[in-house]
């Protein structure tokens, strides 16, 4: 469950949110009736605190904070907000997340984006400026009616500013939702408790959720950034805002964008150019129709065997086959987690199954293969080897896996600099960030840091993620080299890439390890 927190205001009837009409909508509700009906499945009784008073709104959302065993959404009253949005930000891995607008990147004279992407020291088009040269400013532009006072890198927020709290270089709009994890609610009660304090050197200007996100940022929380993408989101304080914004977001599929979200956005080179480019619809037929992730798996399951089976008669048409049939056992793998996220439907025993008989049908794969050889009269000691080292090599990889997977979960996380609430600027958060960013950037840290920004080219991105030799890879190989040659050539391309796979991972994950 997550701990819902509107955050409302005290205008007159014709402004207020519970009496903006989204008339383009179906049903015809206000903006507040639906967005308590999208919060609803979260938290029944959702708080709802005045903004109109700063200081008195602060310490309630402290006295919420204070109270809370779950995760927080913090949220305005007068958002007009996809479901699927909501969904998305409330099941960030992450422990703080806002929703931003960035401004639009400026072009260099070759008609290139300039690079904002890096959390610090920061880089303008001629070239690298030392923070301490780098003139503070309070953004004065706006987006979608909010002023741009905050400074974001790729992955998170770097600085916000207020009317009385400068900040360098603003390239964002804090939109309005805020996500929370339980963890970090502590630190949000004694920052909110800390602000109220200081509420009188607040302006007019100032959005609650800006303060809220100013504060955590300078009490060294980590807050994630996320941008509407293709989904639609907007705060509304008038009837003519409420209608455009009503017939804007009709225009939005949301299905479709539900849909792609279902896709996982991390998965390889295989997966993402042969499977998920037409396993989305499939995942949403079987979703309509109730199929639910576990019966997914059990097909993929059935096509896994039945694809072993084929492999063990050692005939060509039936190893042809069988290469058909263990790639639509994959498309079906992929299918049964994308009918999950789809429909929204998780468990513990599914995750389980789905991790367990994945091992399961490559493994049983491996020992049709091998039978498939000795049935065709090629001898049978040698192959046998040859499928025992591809699943003792499979098996080691997973455990690295899980282990090292283990490890860096018990890890706690870095530590951001800190700056207190009352200083006039940033330039001390910057000037700690710059420094850290010089003492990560030696020895072993920087040729993983040279490695990553290498990720930016798509040869390079699409080739780390080959060399991994992840599932779909996997099972491509096994696939095309059972169909077109034989067992023995599809366990010497499974052991020859998996060795290579698993000499670049554990080499990288020593490197960070000692990193």
């Amino acid at each position: 469950m997550t701990r819902v927190v509107l955050l409302g205001s005290s205008p007159g009837p014709d402004t207020a949110p519970t009496g903006l009409r989204l008339a383009a909508l179906p049903g015809n509700p206000t903006v507040a009736e639906r967005l308590r009906s999208q919060v609803l499945s979260m938290d029944p009784r959702p708080a709802t605190i005045d903004s109109g008073d700063v200081a008195a709104a602060l310490r309630s959302l402290a006295e919420v904070a204070e109270s809370a065993t779950e995760p927080l959404l913090i949220i305005p009253e007068n958002s007009v907000v996809h479901d699927e949005l909501i969904y998305q930000i409330t099941k960030t891995k992450r422990g703080a997340l806002v929703l931003v607008a960035k401004e639009p990147r400026p072009v260099t004279e070759e008609g290139e984006e300039a690079d904002e992407g890096s959390d610090a020291p920061d880089e303008q088009l001629n070239g690298y400026v030392p923070i301490a040269e780098a003139e503070p400013e309070i953004g004065l532009n706006r987006l979608e009616g909010l002023p741009v006072r905050a400074r974001i890198g790729k992955t998170r927020v770097i600085s916000v500013g207020t009317a009385t709290h400068a900040v360098t270089r603003p390239n964002a709009a804090l939109l309005g939702p805020v996500y929370l994890s339980a963890r970090n609610a502590p630190v949000l009660a004694e920052t909110c408790r800390e602000l109220a304090e200081m509420a009188s050197s607040f302006g007019p200007d100032d959005d609650l959720v800006q303060i809220v996100v100013f504060g955590l940022v300078r009490k060294g929380v980590s807050v994630g950034i996320r941008g509407r993408r293709d989904l639609f989101y907007r705060r509304v304080g008038s009837q003519e805002a409420a209608r455009e914004a009503a017939v804007e977001m009709s225009g939005f599929d949301e299905d479709r964008a539900r849909l792609n979200n279902a896709v996982k956005g991390a998965d390889g080179f295989f997966t993402t150019y042969f499977v998920s480019t037409y396993s989305r619809f499939i995942a949403r037929w079987a979703a309509r129709r109730g199929l639910t992730p576990n019966q997914v798996t059990l097909i993929s399951i059935a096509l896994g065997v039945a694809a072993a089976v084929c492999f063990a008669t050692g005939q060509r048409p039936w190893m042809v086959a069988g290469g058909l049939l263990i790639y639509f056992a994959f498309v079906f793998d992929c299918v049964d987690g994308q009918v999950a996220r789809y429909a929204r439907k998780f468990g513990v025993l599914g995750a389980w199954l789905d991790a367990t008989f994945d091992r399961f049908k490559e493994y049983v794969v491996f020992a049709g293969l091998a039978v498939g050889w000795v049935v065709a009269g090629n001898g049978g000691d040698d192959i046998w080897i040859f499928a025992l080292a591809a699943l003792g090599l499979q098996s080691v990889r997973h455990l690295l896996d899980f282990s090292f997977g283990i490890s860096t979960r018990r890890k706690p996380p870095a530590k951001l600099p800190t700056l207190p609430l009352d200083a006039p600027d940033d330039r001390d958060l910057r000037l700690a960030l710059e420094r850290r960013k010089v003492e990560t950037s030696r020895g072993v840290r920087r040729l993983l840091k040279m490695w990553g920004k290498a990720g930016k080219y798509r040869a390079v991105h699409w080739a780390r993620k080959m060399i991994v030799f992840p599932i779909g890879e996997r099972f491509a190989a096994i696939a095309i080299t059972a169909a077109l040659f034989d067992a023995r050539i599809t366990f010497l391309t499974l052991v020859i890439w998996g060795t290579v796979a698993a000499v670049y991972t554990l080499t990288g994950r020593l490197m960070r390890s000692l990193a």
